[in-house]
């Protein structure tokens, strides 16, 4: 009898609750009111719902009543929940359905800007780009040197950007600056950048027009952003014809956490015993370092950042002196130390505020001698920095924020000649300080304005400044948008000009972009114009800054990853007008970094079956100026046009929990005759090109990875 009337009970309240249900129903429409079939629409933490039909409509049964939560989900498209209240009547509701801001969808800044990013469907260079490039040897410079605006220097390091000195382009690792990014070299003898690609995760080369975040750079910004915490623990090991290294990387068991080291050595003497090099070694090349990392995440959307390395470089060289008769050579002996240390921070404070915090400290050491003189030369810069974002509606933000920089740099000389000793010593101090405010304000999610300002004072040139900048950009549609910059940027003189009696004042740069551009996730199609204006340019004659000039020209960027199965491939092209008057020169001319055209080609072929990858790289650059004093007209006299073909191949196996490269590459295959200039005697009757050390470098390694399987990455970067 207890059964029959529990199953009577169970019937009833079944019954009940059926007869209790309310109708919910309505049609979803799109903003050009248009069905949206296969909408999810439910009630919220429950089982009832549907998806829409081919016309939109949607109909279910409701179970519970009153107050409860209405959900509609569709890929694409803004989530809507509304609150509704279910009652004993049939319920409609017909929804408007916003589509989702997402990147393709929504306009960014893109003028005088290539981003590259894990988070970006901009993205242009990865990681994995960079050491694949052909002819760039794994570095960072050298691979954004085939992307239009940088030109191909080879005799000195640094970054050269559309009629700018590398000088004036600032390395910046997450929002600190780098002091010293490429390793010391040589007279004539262009170094490498310091950092691994693999460091960082997003890459903004800024050719122009950057943020106002940024500042003593008047012609580019490199911004990295370094990697958070890695997917799991793992160990590498690299064994090449240059040297070795490796590393350990520690993922806490929360995955909250991790910590690790590389050490790396390089000497090559066995490499110029096998390769002859045009100078003469005294001591060829060491390079010694080691870095270590740590990462916290101290929240869901908080994380702590410690990242420190430090760098120890030797070599001594021997070069025909141009002024000798007797085939005397000048003696050039370099030891250098380098340590950097950054330390960053990043909250969210609530929903809509973030918090980054920064500081850092670093110092350079050079201590070089000559037959003669023996020079020590030390830079040291102690900064920190913070910045406020605060959301504004869905995409608007406004960012604030503040940093400070202590400098100093020491030259002592100690030298003799006829007889005679002389000591020179002289060191500079300088306090930098800075504030800016910008916002990127969303008119509609196609039309962005950014606006905002930078303000920078100096104690060594008692000058302070307000640099205006502004930029605009409009979605033409899912993958087409324009863009506009304008802006002022000032720079400290060079650090040579800081050790004179009257110190100059503020360089002076004002940047006017257009630019277009195309991207999906397999082409990008990039084209800007550009005009520069140089003012209060550093005269060497006088310490002044009455000096001036200009750049405008043309960038053009094609990359294409669809038209042929398996291969990736991009092609820039550059044009630029420029000059100058400034240093000692007596009138405006090009200067001897300054090509008219540049171009690059770099293909890349994987064999998926074959775990083979493979490609080259075709650089191009018109002849470049250089001072000839037997020419009355000054810097009339131009280089042979340069030619470089690189080319490069990789096998990769995984054994086991093991991924290995095994890695060759060799620059200017073809062996042209590259000349970046020339050097005269006193007199002018002697002459010596400036060229590289050598025709071609040759270079192979084994590169090994435990725990860390790069396979799926390999090829999905050539797909």
């Amino acid at each position: 009898m207890k059964r029959i009337f529990s199953l009577f009970t169970l019937i009833l309240l079944s019954s009940t609750a059926i007869w209790a249900q309310t109708k919910v129903s309505g049609k979803v429409l799109d903003q050009k009111k248009q069905p949206i079939p296969g909408v999810n629409v439910f009630i919220k933490d429950t089982y009832d719902g549907v998806s829409t039909d081919v016309d939109g409509n949607y109909s279910f049964a409701a179970a519970d009543t009153g107050d409860v939560i209405l959900v509609f989900s569709f890929i694409g498209f803004d989530k809507i929940e509304k609150k509704v209240h279910l009652g004993s009547k049939d319920f409609s509701f017909s929804p408007t359905m916003k589509e989702a801001l997402n990147e393709l969808k929504v306009v960014t800044i893109s003028a005088g800007t290539i981003e590259a990013s894990d988070e970006k469907k901009t993205t242009v260079l990865k990681p994995l780009d960079i050491v694949t490039t052909a002819g760039a040897q794994g570095d960072i410079v050298g691979a954004l040197k085939t992307l239009p605006g940088a030109q191909q220097i080879g005799e000195s390091e640094g970054l050269f950007v559309r009629g700018g000195e590398g000088s004036e382009t600032k390395t910046i690792i997450d929002g600190m600056v780098v002091n010293k990014p490429f390793f010391s070299s040589a007279p004539d003898i262009a170094s490498r950048g310091r950092f691994s690609p693999f460091l960082f995760k997003g890459t903004v080369f800024s050719t122009g027009g950057y943020s106002a975040q940024y500042g003593q750079g008047m012609s580019s910004v490199l911004a990295l952003e370094t990697q958070d915490l890695p997917d799991r623990t793992s160990s590498t090991l690299a064994i090449s014809s240059v040297g070795l290294g490796g590393g350990y990387n520690k993922l806490w068991k929360e995955k909250n956490a991790s910590a690790g080291f590389d050490l790396n050595y390089a000497n090559l003497l066995p490499y110029f015993k096998t390769v002859k090099q045009t100078p003469e070694y005294t001591r060829a090349p060491q390079f010694s370092g080691g870095s270590v990392n740590f990462r916290k995440k101290t929240s869901s959307s908080g994380m702590l950042k410690f990242y420190a390395y430090v760098n120890l470089s030797d070599l001594g060289i021997k070069t025909l002196s141009i002024d000798s008769t007797n085939g005397f050579k000048n003696l050039f002996e370099l030891n250098n130390s380098d340590v950097y240390t950054n330390l960053t921070y990043k909250e969210r404070l609530g929903e809509k505020l973030l918090l980054n915090i920064g500081a850092s400290y670093s110092t350079n050491v050079d201590n070089i001698k000559t037959w003669t003189d023996s020079i020590r030369s030390q830079s040291d810069m102690t900064q920190g920095r913070i910045v406020l974002s605060r959301g504004i509606g869905k995409l608007s933000i406004i960012r604030i924020g503040g940093e400070y920089q202590y400098t100093f740099d020491e030259f002592k000389l100690d030298g003799a000649k006829n007889g005679y000793n002389y000591h020179i010593k002289n060191a500079i101090y300088d306090n930098y300080s800075a504030e800016f405010v910008e916002a990127d304000i969303y008119i509609t999610p196609k039309l962005v304005w950014r606006a905002g300002a930078r303000g920078e004072y100096t104690t060594l040139e008692k000058e302070y400044v307000i640099s205006p900048r502004t930029s605009v950009a409009l979605k033409l549609g899912d993958k087409s948008q324009i863009s506009l910059a304008y802006g002022q940027f000032y720079q400290k003189p060079d650090r040579d000009y800081m050790f004179y009696p009257q110190v100059p004042g503020y360089n002076k740069a004002t940047h006017y972009i257009a630019n277009i551009q195309r991207v999906d996730d397999l082409h990008t199609l990039r084209a800007e114009v550009y005009y520069k204006k140089y003012d209060n340019l550093t005269n060497a004659l006088d310490s002044t800054n009455n000096g001036f000039g200009y750049a405008q020209g043309l960038d053009i960027f094609w990359r294409d990853k669809k038209t042929i199965e398996g291969v990736d491939y991009w092609i820039s092209y550059t044009y630029l007008e420029t000059k100058r008057k400034y240093q000692a020169y007596p009138k405006e001319v090009t200067p001897p970094f300054a090509a008219k055209h540049t171009a690059s080609l770099v293909f890349k072929k994987f064999f998926e079956k074959l775990n083979l990858s493979t490609g080259f790289t075709y650089t191009y650059a018109s002849g470049r100026p250089y001072y000839n004093p037997n020419n009355p007209e000054f810097m009339s006299d131009k280089t042979i046009d340069y030619h470089a073909l690189g080319i490069n191949g990789a096998y990769l196996r995984q054994i086991k929990n093991c991924f290995a490269v095994l890695a060759f590459s060799v620059t200017n295959v073809i062996g042209n005759d590259q000349i970046f200039g020339y050097r005269y005697s006193y007199d002018g009757k002697q002459s010596a090109a400036v060229t590289p050390p050598a025709k071609r470098f040759f270079f192979v390694g084994v590169f090994l990875s435990f725990g860390q399987n790069r396979s799926k990455e390999v090829i999905d970067n050539n797909n």
